[in-house]
């Protein structure tokens, strides 16, 4: 090996070292960029850095589980297309921090969790201080159950619009290129709540969310050719799914602070409601 190798070969370790300090040294916590609609956090009635646009309450109106029907078709192509978790925590996470909900955990998961220790509890091998007996959970009033009515990952109309707006001395031009390149991004939720005791339906609400995707921009950039376009480098699917249960949760909590129950005359569920079919 001769010399010209050897400091080749150290100066590609010395670059290799140095570009691995820079990544570790550029690593962000809360960025920006990453965040969602559904951000900040919440202990108790208390929340912090929440969205300013989320809808809020006086006082909690119940509690509130979340259950979302792993088995249905919205949720089998918005896992498989999208490669994305579960929308219960997002939307856990803004029912406490809206305060209209005192969130209980009913999760497969959290609920193996929890009678595990209350078996333990039951053998005797937890602490007699422990207050593991019966009747410390807290019921469900209501559940909140959320699907994704459409998901496009690309709504078309931006991209050629936007291309019609580069001069034509540019055309073909990494502008041109980033123009050509961008494409919008569309999802509607639904939300429903349902009391547990009647199973009556008693709100339903509707969200929609809308954004751009600059898909050139961090392929003509990424070597530093024209500074940073901050989130719209990194705009996924996810984030526009939860931008869209966030409207649909605002649209909601709309709704129940206003909420009225309704009557039907006879009494409700007793086979006296006021469209009858012909008797025998």
């Amino acid at each position: 090996m001769n010399l010209s190798s050897k400091k080749l070969i150290t100066l590609s370790g010395a670059l290799s070292a140095l570009l691995i300090a820079s990544g570790c040294a550029s690593m962000q916590t809360g960025s920006q960029s990453a965040k969602t609609t559904a951000t900040g956090a919440t202990a108790g009635s208390h929340s912090q850095r929440e969205n300013p646009g989320l809808e809020r309450c006086d006082k909690a109106l119940g509690t509130m589980m979340v259950i979302e029907d792993t088995g249905s078709d919205w949720y089998r192509y918005y896992n498989e297309q999208y490669k994305l978790g579960p929308t219960a925590p997002v939307l856990k996470l803004l029912a406490q921090q809206s305060n209209c909900f005192v969130v209980v955990e009913r999760s497969e998961r959290a609920m193996n969790s929890m009678m595990r220790e209350r078996n333990l509890a039951d053998s005797g091998e937890l602490r007699k201080k422990s207050n593991f007996g019966k009747g410390q959970m807290v019921s469900a009033d209501y559940s909140l159950s959320p699907s994704i009515t459409f998901s496009n990952n690309n709504a078309g109309g931006v991209s050629g619009g936007l291309s019609g707006w580069v001069p034509a001395p540019l055309r073909g031009s990494a502008l041109a290129s980033v123009a050509g390149s961008v494409s919008a991004k569309e999802a509607s939720t639904l939300l429903t709540l349902i009391d547990n005791r009647s199973s009556v339906q008693l709100a339903a609400a509707e969200g929609s969310a809308r954004n751009l995707d600059f898909g050139a921009v961090s392929s003509i950039f990424s070597a530093g050719r024209g500074g940073s376009f901050g989130g719209y480098t990194n705009t996924s699917e996810g984030k526009v799914i939860v931008a869209a249960l966030t409207d649909a949760f605002n649209n909601m909590v709309r709704a129940v602070r206003n909420y009225e129950a309704q009557h039907v005359d006879g009494g409700l569920g007793t086979g006296r409601g006021g469209l009858q079919v012909q008797p025998d």
